[in-house]
């Protein structure tokens, strides 16, 4: 069965599955397109070029009725629900094709999402927390494949957590916006890690009972009454702000550890998902209660995940299966072919020692290979990738990065590796928790409270990026590198060479790769330094 499923909503996506298997996922932000971004024209265009014929089942996933046309509310599921009762199926023409027509809620798709992408076999019964910047809610998957809701903990986990961040922020105008900021949740996390206190002052119960308050739709602009608070717009530099940012940060995990540890059973697996599912510390700390025999987060947990979901929720009502087999590099092809000035760079044809040496010697670039990896992290195809010993890297990657220099850089690291240098001694491939950092060596990935977001790499699962990291532990000692996302300031991944090409020259990138063949830039001086030295590999080519 080949079905074609989108996401209507913000994180548009496109979501193609033939016979159980996850052909393509393709998401509106990627082409260097604002982050959040609906779907577009182009997108259609994108995912007809990857299929080889009419689909069987076409679905829409659910969303907010007002979002839409009175005429179009009764062809769509909305945002809420988990029943099979609230699922829409019909038909439509497609192509000269009569084809299946089927949507379900949103809640729904990440739930099924969570279940489809993980390890468990079907018919395995399981938990799932969902909590995102609407829903917070615990739910029990049964033998059978019954979805059942067991509590709303609190809602709208998400949206509290990043507003304590607009609260902070003077250039947040709080008095206009009606949600918070996508962007401010992952800042947040960045922060919370630089406090140093667990206890709140009297003020500071105050601002946790007004964001914790149990109410729907707590509007940015309701926080003038907190205007009086010392939190209010006092920058985010602020220390004790930042302690504060980790204290409400433990504060909501904590609403939601204590309602598992009093209400569900021990043992059985949890499946995490929604855009709360991004949040490594808490993460983290999931696996850390040991209440459940093992913890499963998609690499897509937050809305670029939902046309997944609802793929395989109509996989599921049609066929009986609620399973696929899944790439986390299940995006689109590199565009290599599209115009720049070549003449502004050194090209070469590159072997992995070549380039372990240009990162052993503080060059930082850019590195693409095969396919696009579905999600917001960069797992390796669409980084930018640097030398991991030296804070000041750091310091340059996130001013390459155009972003706040609070924010920490995640290592990528040989599987094999992982248990010396970061004490974890299991795959972690999506970077998607934090393990302590063992070694004062690694100064550029290292966070302010010692831990690192890790994404661990093997044969298997990145053959290049895993021959590089080989490369340059022969040249280093470590498995290695720092990487973060190839992409354009509030834009999804870059994924043409004139985009990355004017990238490089704008950020002050030292080159690029693609595909085993480099682009340096002839005005880096970094490069050019390079150059000189004596034992280059590339200077001697």
């Amino acid at each position: 069965m080949k079905i074609l499923s989108f996401n209507p909503g913000h994180d548009g996506s496109f979501a193609y599955l033939e016979d159980g298997h996850l052909v393509a996922s393709i998401e509106a932000e990627k082409h260097s397109r604002y982050r959040h971004s609906p779907l577009s024209v182009p997108d259609v265009f994108c995912v007809l070029g990857e299929l080889k014929e009419v689909p069987d089942v076409i679905c829409r996933g659910g969303w907010w009725p007002s979002d839409t046309y009175l005429s179009e509310q009764h062809l769509f599921a909305g945002y809420h629900g988990v029943n099979t009762s609230d699922i829409i199926v019909s038909q439509k023409r497609l192509l000269g094709k009569t084809v299946q027509y089927f949507s379900s809620s949103h809640e729904r798709s990440h739930l099924l999402c969570a279940f489809g992408m993980s390890n468990l076999p079907k018919g395995t019964p399981c938990y799932a927390l969902l909590w995102e910047g609407v829903i917070g809610s615990f739910y029990k998957i049964d033998s059978k494949f019954n979805l059942t809701r067991l509590a709303d903990v609190m809602p709208e986990p998400g949206h509290r957590y990043a507003l304590l961040y607009g609260l902070a922020d003077p250039t947040f105008d709080k008095s206009v916006a009606e949600f918070s900021r996508f962007s401010d949740a992952g800042k947040l996390m960045a922060l919370a890690s630089f406090s140093k206190r667990s206890k709140p002052s009297d003020e500071e119960e105050k601002i946790i009972a007004f964001l914790m308050q149990n109410c729907l739709h707590l509007k940015p602009k309701e926080c003038e009454v907190l205007s009086h608070c010392r939190h209010y717009n006092v920058g985010l530099d602020d220390p004790e702000f930042r302690n504060f940012a980790g204290i409400f940060s433990n504060r909501i995990f904590d609403r939601f550890y204590q309602f598992a540890e009093s209400n569900m059973m021990r043992g059985m697996p949890l499946l995490i998902t929604g855009g709360c599912g991004l949040n490594c510390d808490w993460n983290t700390k999931w696996k850390e209660t040991n209440l459940f025999s093992e913890i499963f987060v998609p690499p897509v947990a937050n809305d670029s995940g939902s046309a997944i979901g609802t793929a395989i929720d109509a996989q599921f009502h049609f066929t009986g299966n609620p399973k696929i087999d899944w790439n986390v590099y299940s995006g689109l092809e590199f565009i290599a072919n599209a115009a720049f000035d070549a003449s502004l760079f050194d090209e070469y044809e590159t072997n992995y020692p070549m380039i372990a040496d240009m990162l052993a010697s503080n060059l930082i670039i850019g590195w693409v290979n095969g396919k696009y990896e579905i999600g917001p992290r960069a797992l390796g195809n669409r980084s930018i990738l640097a030398s991991p010993f030296q804070d000041s890297t750091r310091v340059r990657l996130n001013e390459i990065k155009q972003r706040e220099q609070f924010r920490p850089i995640a290592p990528v690291c040989l599987e094999e590796d992982a248990v010396r240098w970061f004490g974890c001694n299991h795959p972690s491939p999506f970077m998607l928790y934090t393990h302590f950092v063992s070694t004062d060596a690694l100064a550029a990935v290292t966070h302010v409270n010692r831990t690192a977001r890790i994404q661990t790499v093997s044969p298997v699962t990145n053959s290049h990026l895993h021959e590089l990291l080989m490369a340059f532990k022969a040249r280093t000692g470590y498995g290695v590198l720092c990487n973060t996302s190839l992409n354009f300031k509030r834009r999804g991944f870059i994924n043409n060479i004139a985009d990355l090409s004017f990238y490089t020259i704008e950020n002050n990138l030292d080159g690029f790769v693609i595909e085993g063949r480099s682009y340096m830039l002839k005005s880096s001086t970094n490069y050019q330094a390079f150059l000189r030295m004596p034992n280059s590999i590339a200077g001697s080519t």
